[in-house]
């Protein structure tokens, strides 16, 4: 069976997610991050997580040499961020974006929940490349709401 592209993709849209900005500083980088929505739990025990990046993705030569990142679950007023983050070009973090965080990789601020990682593998995934972290430490804001996304649109839990 072959499946047309942008069918798939509609389909796909079809499931609500979280939005993130996935962030790291690996040597020879400004600290940066990118708009996901591709993050997913994997483990307990350990702790894994994981995102995917395009495999063509400008951002692939610096998480090729990074060994940690934050994923960084944005909150429903932070939708500016999001847009930001998902422009082609345009990833290196404001500094009043972010704080340092206990594992050295950028933090954004007001998120709903950040992960920092240490990556613990990256596998082949058809056109994009799978990162799976160990999760170092965590923090969880309570008070905020996710922004999530479904069928082509930002959307608001109610």
């Amino acid at each position: 069976m072959s499946l047309d592209s942008r069918e798939f993709r509609n389909a796909l849209g079809n499931f609500a997610t979280g939005v993130c900005v996935i962030t790291t500083n690996p040597e020879g980088y400004a600290p940066f991050g990118m708009t996901v929505n591709s993050f997913a739990s994997v483990s307990l025990d350990p702790a894994l997580v994981l995102w995917s990046l395009q495999n063509n993705s400008e951002c692939i030569p610096a998480f090729e040499k990074a060994d940690k990142f934050a994923v960084n679950i944005l909150a429903s007023d932070q939708q500016g961020l999001s847009n930001l983050y998902a422009k082609k070009g345009d990833h290196v973090l404001a500094p009043e974006h972010f704080r340092i965080g206990k594992s050295g990789s950028p933090i954004v601020r007001g998120v709903v929940t950040s992960f920092e990682c240490n990556i613990w593998a990256r596998y082949p995934g058809g056109d994009h490349v799978i990162i799976v972290g160990e999760v170092t430490d965590m923090e969880v804001n309570t008070n905020k709401q996710p922004l999530l996304f479904n069928a082509g649109a930002y959307r608001e839990l109610r």
